[in-house]
């Protein structure tokens, strides 16, 4: 049998951090105390002056295998996942062909059952016409159904209103949406191509995918949820307007309708178009500082339930073509566990809250069964993170296979020194051990 024993950590879970030790045996955690005596099989870890967190549950990457593998796949993304404190992931299906077959969506599951560093899921696609695929989904061991109300790298629009309402109306599901609304933005993008031609500036991409856009489409997904019972999570909310749809008048245990923001939407505003230009385009599009301040606060007063990463890789060279047609998406899944941390050190948000919204929720939304939690019982998904260890994101220390990041240059107060997934340690001293740890998540349900 495996023992790691993790002395002296300050242990983040269910809004407390104290000091105490914790022992991992073989995948689970068996014993949390103020103080376990080791043994002598057992792998000792000094964590003082640490925080040991549960490992953060990506609920939205596009790892982009099957198909599109230029870009990533599932064993480098899930690699620069594990060394950013990703233990859980679930991946979307846009990828070519897209997942909207019981067929097609196991070939990923196959994939990752071979390759994958972290815990992995797979969403199921909707489309216009596969409402038939969509009913046969497994909720034990598939996350959710995905529909893309806006179209998107993929194209998986579903557009139909009938079909829509067929399938919130037919699924106990949870069904995770893109909400922007296609027809406001081919009438601002036709508007700016008459001014500029071919050649539209990227500053101008928030007022392309507007607020409006993203309102018209996220108000008409939550109205069909409420209209039909079904179990809504808005994914990346990018506008101030879209927040008076959501509350946090109930506990999250009762909320039908959840939300979601991502990190780029927490750091980057437009202004950041002058400099980064389409290394932070988009779909929903960055946009202003008031947006921003809006989504900060609706995270803290929960009317946002959870921070995830839309990690959506493209090739440098995609990216440096002209706006219209460089692709939206960029890779944040190495650096989005410390990105929130800089945020603790400014004051923004503690570090409970960070846990909270990158664990806790995640694992309470989709029903994920014993993780997100560090609880004995539970897998032993944890990071620990070194709040005074600062570092520099460049070229050379970047894992995802697109070899770029829209943090390049960003200086980090805190870093993570080891990450365990099913307490195998996969990652150390900025290493990421051969260690393809990754089991298939299952669901409470």
């Amino acid at each position: 049998m495996k023992r790691i024993l993790i002395k002296n950590a300050k242990i983040v879970n269910e809004g407390k951090i104290f000091e105490g030790d914790l022992l991992i045996e073989n995948q689970l955690i068996t014993e949390i105390a103020d103080s376990i005596s080791a043994k002598p099989d057992y792998k000792v870890i000094d964590a003082e002056g640490n925080f040991l967190i549960p490992g953060a549950i990506d609920d939205q990457v596009h790892f982009r295998e099957p198909g599109l593998t230029h870009k990533a796949d599932i064993a480098s993304e899930s690699r620069a996942a594990v060394a950013g404190g990703i233990t859980s992931f679930i991946e979307q299906p846009n990828t070519v062909p897209n997942a909207v077959t019981q067929e097609l969506l196991e070939q990923k599951y196959q994939i990752a059952a071979e390759t994958s560093f972290a815990n992995y899921s797979f969403m199921m696609g909707g489309t216009n016409d596969n409402l038939e695929e969509v009913l046969k989904t497994n909720p034990r061991n598939v996350a959710g159904i995905k529909l893309f109300l806006g179209s998107s790298t993929g194209n998986m629009l579903v557009d139909n209103e009938e079909v829509l309402e067929k399938i919130f109306s037919s699924t106990k599901m949870l069904i995770a949406v893109h909400c922007e609304d296609e027809a406001t933005i081919q009438k601002n993008l036709a508007l700016y191509k008459e001014k500029y031609g071919d050649d539209v500036p990227v500053k101008f991409h928030h007022l392309i995918r507007s607020e409006e856009a993203c309102y018209l489409s996220s108000s008409k997904a939550i109205a069909l949820a409420k209209k039909t019972g079904a179990r809504l999570h808005v994914f990346h909310l990018s506008t101030a307007k879209e927040l008076e749809l959501f509350t946090n008048k109930i506990p999250l245990k009762e909320k039908q309708i959840t939300a979601e923001v991502c990190i780029h939407h927490l750091w980057f505003t437009n202004a950041d178009y002058d400099t980064k230009g389409n290394l932070i385009k988009w779909n929903p599009a960055v946009k202003t500082e008031a947006d921003r301040a809006a989504l900060w606060q609706a995270l803290l007063d929960d009317r946002i339930d959870v921070i995830a990463t839309d990690h959506a890789p493209h090739t440098l060279e995609e990216k440096k073509q002209p706006y219209l047609q460089a692709p939206s998406g960029g890779p944040l899944v190495q650096h989005a566990v410390v990105a929130m941390f800089e945020a603790y050190h400014q004051g923004k948000i503690s570090v409970e809250k960070i846990v909270e919204k990158m664990a806790h929720n995640p694992a309470k939304i989709f029903k994920i069964e014993n993780r997100g939690f560090i609880k004995e019982g539970f897998y032993a998904d944890l990071v620990l993170i070194n709040p005074a260890m600062p570092w520099n994101v460049k070229k050379e220390n970047i894992l995802y296979k697109c070899g770029w990041s829209p943090l390049e240059g960003t200086n980090f107060k805190s870093r993570i020194t080891h990450t365990f997934v099913n307490g195998e340690l996969v990652y150390q001293n900025s290493k990421v051990n051969d260690t393809k740890a990754g089991m298939r998540l299952l669901f409470n349900r």
